[in-house]
């Protein structure tokens, strides 16, 4: 259904508003930048998603949007998301990203919002041929039509190589102070941004860690042995080395930091141990606690504890660590059969 309608179109005395899709990256901060000089009343929406590489909250949508001078509404998206993530309709990319998928949950959510503040159209940064699997033309048409927005999604970076919307036909925007680039280069979004004297922006080229092989290769054993998957399962992918001992993962901490963490999102059924003696690392024990998956897991605390070779005695527990076994450190051939990697 259009949202172009005779609530939504702009009178004489208003402004057109118009929705935009800001990741805090280049693109869609250019977007919004040349939109904004067209005179259009600009407000901005930011999915956050659980695999965004940026360190900030949002991908430094929020700072891009004060910049800018726009309203920006964070939507997180959560365990509808996660079974995308898991079965996506139209199928993966070069990893676990299912990019169309993705790409037709957030316009479906968008344009509910859209119409909720009354915005005559959405907009995003997308870039003709930039990403392999979601930003060919024809890769575009079926994203808008599986959303129910064919023809309504502007693209003002790449709008002079698309077929004219219905914004454009409407007079919404000047075609012609939109532009046209095309292809995987930043070269003409960074002059850009330099022209138009833009300069807080997050990430150039966006960022995803199912795009990544180490990250997909932990998420696929995730789903290959979870028949229910959690945001904060995902969030413990992110931390830590991955080990698999049949039905248990095991997860050792690579600093002081990781340590802490694990600590604190560990299950109540969750084992935990640590080397005495030495410095440790602390490891956590996911499914059975049978006694070999006990004894795996605390070979490899021995293993990348600070002391690495000989016997040494690990302590470990629910609540706190209140057992200890004495155990030899493993070889690394050992280790390394254990260890969640790609293509096992």
């Amino acid at each position: 259904m259009p949202l172009i309608n005779a609530k939504t179109m702009a009178s004489k005395n208003k402004k057109t508003k118009a929705l935009g899709l800001l990741s805090g990256g280049l693109d869609s901060t250019l977007a919004a930048k040349l939109l904004l000089g067209q005179g259009i009343d600009v407000e901005a929406v930011n999915f956050v998603s659980p695999f965004c590489l940026c360190k900030k909250g949002g991908c430094g949508a929020p700072e891009v949007a004060k910049n800018l001078n726009i309203k920006l509404k964070m939507v997180s998206v959560g365990e509808e998301y996660l079974r995308i993530v898991r079965k996506p309709r139209f199928g993966y990319g070069k990893n676990m990203n299912p990019c169309i998928d993705c790409r037709i949950f957030m316009l479906k959510k968008a344009s509910k919002y859209a119409k909720e503040i009354g915005a005559s159209f959405i907009f995003t940064g997308e870039v003709l041929g930039q990403r392999p699997m979601s930003q060919l033309g024809r890769t575009l048409g079926l994203i808008e039509e599986e959303a129910g927005l064919k023809g309504e999604i502007l693209r003002p970076l790449s709008a002079k190589l698309l077929p004219p919307t219905r914004i454009e036909k409407k007079g919404l925007v000047d075609r012609e102070k939109l532009l046209g680039i095309e292809g995987r280069s930043r070269k003409e979004q960074i002059r850009l941004a330099e022209e138009l004297k833009v300069t807080n922006y997050s990430c150039p080229g966006g960022g995803c860690l199912l795009t990544y092989r180490e990250f997909a290769c932990k998420l696929r054993d995730l789903f290959e042995h979870r028949k229910s998957v959690s945001l904060k399962d995902v969030q413990l992918l992110k931390i830590g080395r991955h080990f698999r001992f049949g039905k248990n993962k095991i997860v050792v901490g690579r600093n002081e930091a990781e340590n802490h963490l694990l600590l604190r999102m560990r299950s109540a059924n969750d084992y935990c141990f640590e080397a005495q003696d030495t410095g440790s690392p602390i490891t956590l024990l996911q499914g059975p606690k049978t006694k070999a998956a006990i004894e795996k897991a605390a070979e490899l605390t021995a293993y990348h504890s600070d002391k690495k070779l000989g016997d040494m005695s690990v302590k470990f527990g629910k609540g706190d660590f209140n057992k200890s076994l004495k155990i030899s450190t493993p070889s690394q051939e050992k280790v390394e059969k254990l260890r969640v990697t790609p293509g096992k």
